[in-house]
């Protein structure tokens, strides 16, 4: 398993959360959409350079943009 950004995994890829780096305000928000260390993701598709990267947190699909996903650390499979 590897250590690297979320929005370094591939498409397809499954990780498990390792942790936010970021303020109090950034884990708040990533936490109400499900996003915290520990929990287990998809990388669900992303577009390069533009738009958002999409995962799936058990059963909902979540839309963030490059910069946070850029803060989230994960352990990829």
């Amino acid at each position: 398993m590897k250590r690297i950004s979320l929005e370094r995994m591939k498409t397809g890829q499954k990780a498990r959360v390792l942790e936010i780096l970021g303020g109090p305000g950034l884990e708040n928000r990533l936490m109400s959409m499900g996003i915290y260390p520990g929990r287990e993701i998809t990388k669900f598709s992303h577009f390069a350079l533009r738009g958002p990267v999409t995962i799936k947190i058990g059963r909902s699909v979540v839309a963030i943009g490059h910069g946070m996903a850029r803060k989230i650390i994960v352990e990829a499979e």
